[in-house]
């Protein structure tokens, strides 16, 4: 059984994006997705976020639970009853919270697997990395706040940028059924991004030359968003 609405507070959210080759990208999601496109380049990430108060629906604030994580995705389309809709497909998803690590995938949808956060952060100033405890991912990410999108980015503004991503509220992560992902759906009282300006970032996954050789991948840019009111819905099974 599932919970059918969890809300809390997304205290801080940071999407680290990277340009990738379409053609590279498509060997590393499910075929029933294709890369969804920004300047004929794929898109690609690490989600970290920070939830807070997360509890069911009109249950009260004080029994919510806190978490740091992090998520793998790509930006994709998909073909369902002859009409196309976009989300993010998640690889894989590492979480600070015992509970998510257990109960992810059974009582709510997403596995998770357990990972050590450390954070460092100011008003204007970040500095997060996560080793997941199978020692299998690694995430370095050190910035502050800025005042508008890198020159060289695929996205020509902030605006763009941020409807891109809000269009991808609708995630579906990978589970011990390599036929099945699940869904979930984020959905906010009140959108807005920030530009993040990027001192260091470094994901072991994305640097993997195996499944990313030189010169098909390169960091884009980063967004955050803060202080933002939310619901997770859980969204139909995909099968692939």
């Amino acid at each position: 059984m599932r919970l059918p609405t969890i809300q809390g507070v997304i205290r801080r959210r940071i999407l680290a994006n990277f340009r990738i080759d379409p053609a590279i990208i498509q060997a590393q999601i499910p075929p029933r997705f294709r890369p969804k496109l920004q300047n004929g380049f794929a898109v690609a990430g690490i989600c970290l976020i920070r939830l807070e108060h997360i509890r069911p629906q009109r249950m009260p604030e004080i029994i919510g639970i806190n978490s740091e994580n992090a998520a793998h995705r790509v930006a994709v389309v998909w073909e369902e009853k002859n009409e196309t809709h976009e989300g993010v497909f998640i690889s894989r998803r590492d979480t600070n919270s015992q509970i998510n690590h257990l109960l992810g995938g059974r009582i709510f949808p997403g596995e998770h697997h357990a990972a050590k956060f450390t954070v460092k952060e100011s008003k204007n100033e970040i500095k997060l990395s996560m080793k997941s405890k199978d020692g299998e991912v690694a995430v370095d990410v050190e910035g502050v706040l800025g005042d508008s999108m890198p020159s060289g980015s695929i996205f020509a503004s902030l605006a763009e940028a941020s409807k891109f991503f809000e269009g991808g509220s609708l995630g579906f992560s990978v589970t011990h059924n390599p036929a099945r992902l699940d869904g979930l759906e984020l959905r906010t009282k009140e959108w807005r991004v920030e530009p993040l300006s990027i001192v260091n970032v470094y994901s072991s996954y994305f640097a993997d030359k195996r499944k990313f050789p030189t010169g098909s991948i390169e960091f884009d840019h980063a967004l955050i968003m803060r202080n933002v009111s939310h619901q997770w819905h859980s969204a139909d099974d995909l099968y692939i």
